[in-house]
């Protein structure tokens, strides 16, 4: 059985979101279209608040596996 590719909307934002829960900065976005751009930082952005949240470390193993 062959896997299933990974939409590269849901790859994008999924990058943000792990830059954005360790705590890096949204300046360091290595997209340069509009779009991708916006959905890697749409993703730095919910990352950043979950760290704020706590859900960073081990708490956060479950949100960032639904991502």
């Amino acid at each position: 059985m062959k896997r299933q590719k990974r939409n590269k909307d849901e790859l994008i934002f999924s990058r943000g979101y792990q830059s954005g829960i360790v705590g890096r900065s949204k300046d360091n976005c290595p997209y340069i279209t509009d779009l991708q751009k916006q959905l890697w930082i749409n993703g730095w952005r919910e990352g950043r608040q979950d760290q704020w949240s706590g859900y960073s470390g081990v708490s956060g193993i479950h949100k960032i596996a639904n991502v």
